[in-house]
């Protein structure tokens, strides 16, 4: 089967939540590893800047006219990507340890798995 046939097939089965869940799943699991290789500060940028990417995705996503999320939901989401941007600063930078953002990203899988 070619990748083609695959990924069209991926997107028909997966629902949304789950390439979400999937795909928090697969940068947090970066996170922990570049964390527990002893990265730190700048040495996680690439890392931090995927999991930038998936919030600002995650963020424009919950903005977008048409999003069917309850609004509390969606302002909340919008909130943790503000968060999750400012904070990752504060890792490149040294200033404090990439724990929290992994714990925010378990937290989003596990609701997402529910």
């Amino acid at each position: 089967m070619s990748l083609a046939a695959y990924q069209k097939t991926s997107t028909i089965i997966e629902q949304p939540r789950d390439t979400e869940r999937r795909l928090l799943n697969l940068v947090t699991g970066r996170m922990i590893s570049a964390r527990d290789s002893g990265l730190k500060g700048v040495a996680l940028m690439p890392v931090l800047h995927h999991n930038r990417e998936v919030w600002t995705a995650f963020s424009s996503a919950c903005g977008a006219r048409g999003n069917e999320l309850p609004q509390q939901l969606r302002a909340s989401i919008i909130s943790l990507a503000i968060w999750v941007d400012k904070f990752t600063s504060d890792v490149i930078a040294g200033r404090e340890p990439i724990d929290d953002l992994i714990d925010v990203n378990c937290t989003m899988i596990e609701g997402l798995a529910s």
